[in-house]
């Protein structure tokens, strides 16, 4: 009989799924594995210092590379820790496997015993559980293949002493990849080609929205050549931000965070095709941002009702580059060309046009974040990863920033969750391995998961850090002044953020006055450790989402 364990059998096809990055926080259940992951040649393990990071980091090395992201946890509460970054691992559509040791199968009673499947499956995450050795690897080629063909999160949980077993077989694994079927580009239905096409030749203002699929896709170019031939403007989601950058007649975020010169551009709008996106509440402000407009939804799985409002008035399935090239070409067969709201006039209302223009008297110590954010755009080059997390500062961010392509964005804000960014950026920073990380978060987002500057620390993880420190939790004390109620429970005071990142042996600064960016990135770019900037912003000025939505401001 082979001397091989369970546990290693078991690392050595997690090696033949293709995975070189594992994120865990070792326990009982887990350690061996991890610790024979390790052992696996060009493994790299990174030890994060709580479990729900463990997730978010290979979340974040997930959706920067295109592969499935994989991080481990003991059972019981190493467990039960990891529920928000599955939830929002999962409503991302992240490919991910998380081996979850469980219990012992054997024992009559364990103190971190619980039944993971229910937690699992409430997150939206698959649950494929092993119970028995026979099965084990058709278990693990399972999860990869939910992961890969379905695009979220699935737990392998594997009980413990199942582990410590010798393995009873050959060493014969066949990898997912082999079984998975060839990704492929479903074309649009002719008939509904040709209703598109009727639509877009009566329009007189129609608009083209692109999402994450058309990052995806590869849509760019196809959609701009749509746009061209048939007048439209251009615009994205958020999570497609950046995918029309640099042209001329690009409006950048629809709704929520829609300039005040573009919602009038919208309101104008008779027609909105959208490509590889939901239509959603917040990209279509719960449908009320192009009243006027028919609207066509394109995508692999359009939904005629989500998020509790009805999508579009034409639902196509199709891919994105695939649906505009076909109604590209079908357009030139039928010789129609619409001028729409191609004009000189639009043209120069977009150049001029700006998130938000309202002066502001700044309180001393601080700076203006939307100034902040605008240096801080001028300072990072184009090239690096911007990773943005959850709070008042987010839309500040995430109008401000220009001039970077879509797929060097990466947004956690999937469940509304804050905390999850920093994590995630060590996944980005892991798989990029070139130190061309910026992370953007807010102090009270920072706060709840600081510990990783450690693990940042321990690996090495070479990224620079930019913490909107207004010295609480902004969406809240912002509502509670729109409301007239007294905002001092959201307010904790702005702590020494750079100190306490040069407690974990980082670099830190502080940002208290505008025009010191550009040093400071040199001084970060000649070390060759992390960076933590605290920036501290002015508590009163609130974001023009948060003025026009909370405060009543036209």
């Amino acid at each position: 009989m082979s001397k091989l364990k369970t546990q290693d059998m078991l690392a050595m096809a997690f090696e033949a799924e293709g995975v070189d990055h594992l994120f865990t926080l070792m326990g009982d259940a887990n350690m061996y594995w991890s610790t024979a992951m390790a052992q696996r040649p060009g493994m790299h393990v990174i030890h994060a210092r709580h479990e729900s990071c463990a997730i978010s980091m290979a979340d974040g090395y997930a959706r920067a590379t295109g592969k499935v992201g994989v991080a481990s946890t003991t059972c019981g509460p190493g467990f039960t820790q990891i529920m928000t970054s599955l939830v929002m691992a999962a409503k991302a559509n992240t490919p991910l496997v998380v081996f979850a040791g469980d219990s012992p199968i054997a024992a009559a009673w364990y103190l971190q015993q619980i039944d993971m499947g229910p937690l699992t499956l409430g997150t939206g995450a698959a649950y494929v559980p092993v119970r028995h050795i026979d099965r084990l690897l058709d278990n693990v080629r399972e999860a990869f293949q939910i992961a890969q063909v379905e695009r979220r999160p699935v737990v392998l949980s594997v009980p413990m002493d199942m582990q410590k077993q010798l393995w009873p077989h050959l060493t014969d694994y066949t990898p997912s990849a082999d079984l998975v079927p060839v990704a492929q580009r479903p074309i649009p239905d002719p008939i509904l080609v040709d209703r598109i096409c009727d639509m877009i030749a009566e329009a007189e203002k129609p608009v083209i929205l692109g999402g994450k699929g058309c990052v995806r896709s590869g849509a760019r170019e196809a959609l701009e050549a749509l746009a061209d031939r048939s007048g439209a403007l251009l615009a994205t989601s958020l999570l497609g931000k950046g995918l029309f950058d640099g042209n001329p007649w690009q409006m950048d975020i629809a709704g929520a965070y829609a300039s005040d010169w573009a919602r009038e551009r919208y309101a104008e709008a008779d027609l909105v095709i959208g490509f590889g996106l939901g239509l959603g509440h917040y990209t279509t402000e719960s449908g009320y941002l192009f009243p006027g407009a028919r609207v066509v939804q394109v995508d692999t799985n359009p939904r005629g009702l989500w998020q509790g409002l009805r999508t579009a008035d034409l639902h196509v399935r199709a891919d994105a580059r695939a649906a505009a090239e076909t109604i590209l070409n079908r357009l030139e067969q039928r010789n129609i060309k619409v001028a729409g709201f191609r004009s000189e006039e639009i043209k120069a209302g977009i150049a001029a046009d700006h998130p938000d223009k309202k002066p502001y008297s700044v309180q001393a110590g601080t700076v203006d974040p939307r100034r902040a954010i605008e240096e801080l755009d001028r300072t990072i080059p184009k090239d690096w990863d911007i990773v943005v997390g959850g709070g008042h500062y987010f839309s500040i961010a995430m109008t401000h920033l220009k001039g970077r392509p879509a797929d060097k964005y990466h947004v956690f804000v999937d469940f509304g969750a804050i905390g999850s960014a920093l994590p995630a950026a060590i996944g980005i920073a892991q798989a990029r391995g070139d130190g061309k990380v910026c992370l953007i978060e807010g102090d009270g987002s920072l706060m709840m998961h600081c510990q990783e500057l450690d693990t940042i620390k321990r690996h090495g993880v070479r990224m620079l850090t930019a913490i909107v420190n207004d010295g609480g939790y902004g969406a809240e004390f912002h509502k509670f002044r729109a409301n007239g109620i007294d905002p001092s429970g959201a307010i904790h005071g702005r702590g020494d953020i750079a100190a306490m990142a040069r407690g974990f042996g980082l670099r830190g600064a502080t940002v208290n006055n505008l025009g010191k960016m550009d040093g400071l990135f040199k001084e970060h770019q000649g070390s060759n450790t992390a960076t933590v900037w605290d920036v501290h912003s002015d508590d009163l000025i609130p974001s023009r989402a948060y003025r026009r939505i909370h405060f009543g401001e036209a």
